[in-house]
Protein backbone atom coordinates (compact mmCIF):
# COMPACT_ATOMS: atom_id res chain seq x y z
CA UNK A 1 0.00 0.00 0.00
CA UNK A 2 1.50 3.35 -1.04
CA UNK A 3 1.34 6.64 0.88
CA UNK A 4 -1.70 7.92 -1.05
CA UNK A 5 -3.65 4.80 -0.15
CA UNK A 6 -2.51 4.85 3.48
CA UNK A 7 -3.61 8.47 3.87
CA UNK A 8 -6.94 7.74 2.18
CA UNK A 9 -7.59 4.82 4.52
CA UNK A 10 -6.57 6.88 7.55
CA UNK A 11 -9.15 9.54 6.63
CA UNK A 12 -11.85 6.95 5.95
CA UNK A 13 -11.15 5.12 9.21
CA UNK A 14 -11.74 8.21 11.38
CA UNK A 15 -14.91 9.24 9.54
CA UNK A 16 -13.31 12.29 7.95
CA UNK A 17 -14.92 11.49 4.59
CA UNK A 18 -18.66 11.62 4.05
CA UNK A 19 -20.55 10.59 0.91
CA UNK A 20 -23.80 12.56 0.85
CA UNK A 21 -25.25 12.67 -2.69
CA UNK A 22 -28.77 13.16 -1.34
CA UNK A 23 -27.71 16.02 0.93
CA UNK A 24 -24.85 17.76 -0.90
CA UNK A 25 -22.72 20.53 0.54
CA UNK A 26 -21.58 23.74 -1.13
CA UNK A 27 -17.89 24.63 -1.22
CA UNK A 28 -16.75 28.22 -0.75
CA UNK A 29 -16.01 28.21 -4.49
CA UNK A 30 -19.71 27.58 -5.16
CA UNK A 31 -19.24 23.97 -6.29
CA UNK A 32 -22.02 21.72 -4.99
CA UNK A 33 -20.44 18.48 -3.78
CA UNK A 34 -21.84 15.05 -2.81
CA UNK A 35 -18.68 14.49 -0.74
CA UNK A 36 -17.23 16.24 2.29
CA UNK A 37 -13.77 15.82 3.73
CA UNK A 38 -13.25 17.04 7.29
CA UNK A 39 -9.52 17.00 8.04
CA UNK A 40 -10.17 18.89 11.27
CA UNK A 41 -10.82 15.48 12.82
CA UNK A 42 -7.20 14.42 12.45
CA UNK A 43 -5.72 15.98 15.64
CA UNK A 44 -8.26 13.92 17.64
CA UNK A 45 -6.74 10.77 16.14
CA UNK A 46 -2.95 10.98 16.65
CA UNK A 47 -2.17 7.60 15.07
CA UNK A 48 -3.86 8.56 11.80
CA UNK A 49 -2.58 12.14 12.00
CA UNK A 50 0.98 10.82 12.18
CA UNK A 51 0.46 9.14 8.79
CA UNK A 52 -0.33 12.55 7.30
CA UNK A 53 2.58 14.42 8.90
CA UNK A 54 5.05 11.69 7.96
CA UNK A 55 3.64 11.78 4.42
CA UNK A 56 4.36 15.50 4.23
CA UNK A 57 7.91 14.98 5.53
CA UNK A 58 8.55 12.31 2.87
CA UNK A 59 7.54 14.71 0.11
CA UNK A 60 9.87 17.42 1.44
CA UNK A 61 12.75 14.95 1.36
CA UNK A 62 11.86 13.35 -1.98
CA UNK A 63 11.30 16.64 -3.80
CA UNK A 64 14.26 18.31 -2.04
CA UNK A 65 12.05 21.23 -1.02
CA UNK A 66 13.93 24.01 0.74
CA UNK A 67 11.78 25.12 3.66
CA UNK A 68 13.05 27.65 6.19
CA UNK A 69 9.51 28.43 7.33
CA UNK A 70 6.37 26.29 7.14
CA UNK A 71 3.18 28.32 6.77
CA UNK A 72 -0.33 27.08 7.47
CA UNK A 73 -3.41 28.51 5.80
CA UNK A 74 -5.98 29.82 8.30
CA UNK A 75 -7.74 27.99 9.81
CA UNK A 76 -7.77 24.34 8.77
CA UNK A 77 -4.14 24.26 7.65
CA UNK A 78 -2.73 25.56 10.93
CA UNK A 79 -2.63 22.38 13.06
CA UNK A 80 -0.95 20.46 10.24
CA UNK A 81 1.66 23.14 9.53
CA UNK A 82 2.45 23.44 13.24
CA UNK A 83 2.78 19.67 13.61
CA UNK A 84 4.97 19.44 10.52
CA UNK A 85 7.15 22.28 11.79
CA UNK A 86 7.59 20.47 15.10
CA UNK A 87 8.24 17.13 13.38
CA UNK A 88 10.88 18.57 11.03
CA UNK A 89 12.28 21.11 13.53
CA UNK A 90 11.34 23.97 11.21
CA UNK A 91 9.92 27.37 12.15
CA UNK A 92 6.20 27.73 11.46
CA UNK A 93 3.75 30.59 10.99
CA UNK A 94 0.18 30.90 9.82
CA UNK A 95 -1.37 33.08 7.15
CA UNK A 96 -4.65 34.85 7.78
CA UNK A 97 -7.36 35.00 5.15
CA UNK A 98 -8.00 38.60 6.18
CA UNK A 99 -6.47 40.94 8.72
CA UNK A 100 -8.20 41.44 12.06
CA UNK A 101 -9.77 44.87 12.52
CA UNK A 102 -7.80 45.39 15.73
CA UNK A 103 -4.32 44.75 17.11
CA UNK A 104 -1.35 44.63 14.74
CA UNK A 105 -3.50 43.70 11.70
CA UNK A 106 -0.82 41.29 10.49
CA UNK A 107 -1.56 38.83 7.70
CA UNK A 108 1.25 36.51 8.77
CA UNK A 109 1.37 35.52 12.43
CA UNK A 110 4.22 33.94 14.36
CA UNK A 111 7.32 35.35 12.70
CA UNK A 112 8.81 36.97 9.62
CA UNK A 113 9.01 35.33 6.21
CA UNK A 114 11.14 38.11 4.71
CA UNK A 115 13.77 36.67 2.36
CA UNK A 116 13.06 33.14 3.60
CA UNK A 117 11.99 30.04 1.70
CA UNK A 118 8.42 29.29 2.73
CA UNK A 119 6.50 26.03 2.32
CA UNK A 120 2.72 26.35 2.40
CA UNK A 121 0.54 23.71 4.09
CA UNK A 122 -3.17 23.37 3.34
CA UNK A 123 -5.68 20.73 4.38
CA UNK A 124 -7.79 20.56 1.21
CA UNK A 125 -7.67 21.96 -2.32
CA UNK A 126 -10.72 22.25 -4.55
CA UNK A 127 -10.18 25.30 -6.80
CA UNK A 128 -7.09 26.51 -4.93
CA UNK A 129 -8.44 29.96 -4.11
CA UNK A 130 -7.65 29.96 -0.38
CA UNK A 131 -4.18 28.52 -0.87
CA UNK A 132 -3.21 30.99 -3.56
CA UNK A 133 -4.57 33.85 -1.47
CA UNK A 134 -2.08 32.79 1.21
CA UNK A 135 0.69 32.60 -1.41
CA UNK A 136 -0.05 36.22 -2.32
CA UNK A 137 0.32 37.34 1.29
CA UNK A 138 3.56 35.39 1.77
CA UNK A 139 5.06 36.99 -1.33
CA UNK A 140 3.83 40.39 -0.26
CA UNK A 141 5.61 39.79 3.06
CA UNK A 142 8.86 39.14 1.20
CA UNK A 143 8.79 35.35 1.39
CA UNK A 144 10.05 33.06 -1.36
CA UNK A 145 7.39 30.44 -2.07
CA UNK A 146 6.89 27.91 -4.86
CA UNK A 147 5.57 24.76 -3.14
CA UNK A 148 2.33 23.84 -1.38
CA UNK A 149 1.64 20.63 0.53
CA UNK A 150 -1.97 19.53 0.85
CA UNK A 151 -3.60 16.52 2.46
CA UNK A 152 -6.28 16.07 -0.21
CA UNK A 153 -6.65 17.48 -3.71
CA UNK A 154 -9.80 16.96 -5.74
CA UNK A 155 -7.64 17.11 -8.90
CA UNK A 156 -9.94 19.63 -10.56
CA UNK A 157 -8.40 21.05 -13.77
CA UNK A 158 -9.14 24.58 -12.57
CA UNK A 159 -6.91 24.14 -9.51
CA UNK A 160 -4.05 22.71 -11.56
CA UNK A 161 -4.23 25.68 -13.92
CA UNK A 162 -4.44 28.18 -11.05
CA UNK A 163 -1.35 26.77 -9.31
CA UNK A 164 0.56 26.67 -12.59
CA UNK A 165 -0.29 30.30 -13.32
CA UNK A 166 0.86 31.29 -9.83
CA UNK A 167 4.19 29.49 -10.38
CA UNK A 168 3.35 27.08 -7.57
CA UNK A 169 3.86 23.32 -7.42
CA UNK A 170 1.10 21.46 -5.57
CA UNK A 171 2.02 18.27 -3.70
CA UNK A 172 -0.98 16.26 -2.48
CA UNK A 173 -0.41 13.23 -0.27
CA UNK A 174 -3.71 11.81 -1.46
CA UNK A 175 -6.52 12.75 -3.82
CA UNK A 176 -10.25 12.34 -4.16
CA UNK A 177 -9.90 9.57 -6.81
CA UNK A 178 -7.69 7.54 -4.46
CA UNK A 179 -10.08 8.06 -1.55
CA UNK A 180 -12.98 6.90 -3.72
CA UNK A 181 -11.00 3.83 -4.82
CA UNK A 182 -10.21 2.86 -1.24
CA UNK A 183 -13.82 3.44 -0.15
CA UNK A 184 -14.96 1.08 -2.91
CA UNK A 185 -12.45 -1.58 -1.87
CA UNK A 186 -13.66 -1.36 1.72
CA UNK A 187 -17.31 -1.54 0.70
CA UNK A 188 -18.04 1.88 2.20
CA UNK A 189 -19.66 3.11 -0.98
CA UNK A 190 -21.44 1.19 -3.74
CA UNK A 191 -24.51 1.04 -5.96
CA UNK A 192 -26.46 4.19 -6.76
CA UNK A 193 -24.48 6.31 -4.29
CA UNK A 194 -21.23 5.36 -6.02
CA UNK A 195 -22.71 6.03 -9.46
CA UNK A 196 -23.90 9.51 -8.44
CA UNK A 197 -20.50 10.45 -7.05
CA UNK A 198 -18.60 9.11 -10.06
CA UNK A 199 -20.94 11.08 -12.36
CA UNK A 200 -20.29 14.23 -10.30
CA UNK A 201 -16.52 13.74 -10.51
CA UNK A 202 -16.67 13.20 -14.27
CA UNK A 203 -18.74 16.36 -14.65
CA UNK A 204 -16.10 18.45 -12.84
CA UNK A 205 -12.98 16.90 -14.33
CA UNK A 206 -14.00 15.83 -17.81
CA UNK A 207 -12.96 12.22 -17.23
CA UNK A 208 -14.03 9.23 -15.21
CA UNK A 209 -12.39 8.35 -11.93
Amino acid sequence: MNTEQKVARALLSIGAVGFVPDNPITFKSGIVSPVYIDNRKLPFHPKEWKVIIEGFAKIIKKEKIKAEVIAGVEAAGIPHSAALGFFTKTSSVFVRKEAKDHGTKKMIEGGSVLNRHVLLVEDLVTTGGSSLGAVHHVRKGGGKISHCLVIVSYNFPSSKEAFHNAKMKLHAITSFPVILDEAKKLGIIQGKTLAKIEDWFQEHTGHTK
